[in-house]
């Protein structure tokens, strides 16, 4: 009898035990969900960081435009397709590239920036350093170059191997856009009025062209103070064709600088783009604009923030998309 007994509850409890074993086996071997992380290139290439620093210090320092053309160029990543580096693709058979459309097109520039700072990382750690990473250090660090913030990154993206030509047509913020239009499209993103407001401050470094602003100097209209318009008419004439790429500071005061003077003009009707001033135009974004013409490290603080959310937007990560070679074609 104690010999039945036993054989009718030993095997319960190690049946039990087996399923607790194996359910503990079964989680450990369960992949961790992958996310960005701060410290993602620690152990794989512990000298990325400082190589893509000094590449980006360098490309500024010979061109001071430079800076502003390089968070451009991450935002104009991430706003397509999120942070993937599918602005960077060229054209191939299999790719119609997101550089011909009409908001990058003869517009977005950097590339070969970037190609060099890609160029360099591969040499020391091939393979290890996506595209997408590379883009948003060297928006970082061009901040910085030009006396703006630094921000604290979240890396580990992954490069896309498709291209977003059709959204890029459709996504990006173009310099005629009200209000309306530019809330909305930031709040697709997941990104704040705030956020889109501190966002665009990066205006306050970097030039426009005069066929992104000569509708509004030539507008006649009461947003604009009549001072500022006609000093941005003499190299922007009024006939369409005429001077078009001819390059203007989008802040004119202090164009090469990091500050917060761009609030300062829109507050004075000096705006160089249409969608610059809607943000100052009696509009729900007025005090954000007050706050900032007042505050340049509450500025700063929130400019930052915003390219952290802004980074987030998207990313591949894991096994999703590739690490590629060269930024402009995939592997």
């Amino acid at each position: 009898m104690g010999l039945a007994a036993g054989s009718s509850t030993w095997p319960s409890c190690v049946s039990h035990a087996f399923i607790l074993v194996a359910g503990l086996l079964i989680l450990s071997n369960m992949p961790c969900e992958a996310q960005l992380s701060s410290s993602f290139y620690d152990n794989t290439c512990p000298s990325a960081l400082s190589t893509i620093r000094t590449a980006i210090r360098t490309a500024v320092s010979r061109e001071r435009r430079m800076a502003a053309s390089l968070i451009r160029l991450h935002f104009h990543d991430c706003f397509v397709q999120g942070c993937d580096a599918s602005i960077l693709l060229d054209d191939s058979p299999t790719i119609q590239s997101e550089k011909n459309a009409p908001n990058n097109n003869n517009s977005v520039r950097g590339f070969e920036v970037i190609d060099n700072v890609k160029s360099q990382v591969e040499n020391i750690c091939p393979g290890v350093v996506s595209c997408a990473d590379i883009l948003a250090v060297a928006a970082r660090d061009a901040s910085v170059a030009v006396g703006g913030p630094t921000w604290t990154l979240k890396l580990g993206r992954r490069d896309s191997t498709t291209s977003g030509l059709s959204q890029a047509a459709t996504n990006l913020p173009t310099f005629r856009d009200g209000l309306d239009r530019l809330t909305s499209l930031f709040s697709s993103k997941g990104l704040s009025t705030r956020d889109m407001v501190a966002l665009s401050g990066s205006h306050t470094i970097g030039q426009a062209r005069c066929v992104t602003f000569r509708d509004r100097i030539y507008g006649n209209g009461t947003n604009i103070d009549a001072g500022f318009a006609s000093t941005r008419r003499r190299r922007c004439p009024a006939d369409n064709g005429n001077g078009d790429d001819n390059l203007a500071p989008l802040d004119l005061v202090t164009p090469n600088s990091f500050d917060n003077n761009y609030f300062k003009n829109l507050i004075q009707r000096k705006g160089l783009l249409q969608s610059d001033q809607v943000l100052f135009n009696g509009g729900s974004t007025d005090s954000i604009v007050t706050e900032y013409s007042k505050s340049p490290s509450t500025f700063s603080s929130d400019f930052s923030s915003a390219m952290v959310k802004m980074g987030d937007i998207e990313p591949l990560i894991g096994s999703a998309g590739e690490i590629r070679k060269f930024c402009n074609v995939i592997n």
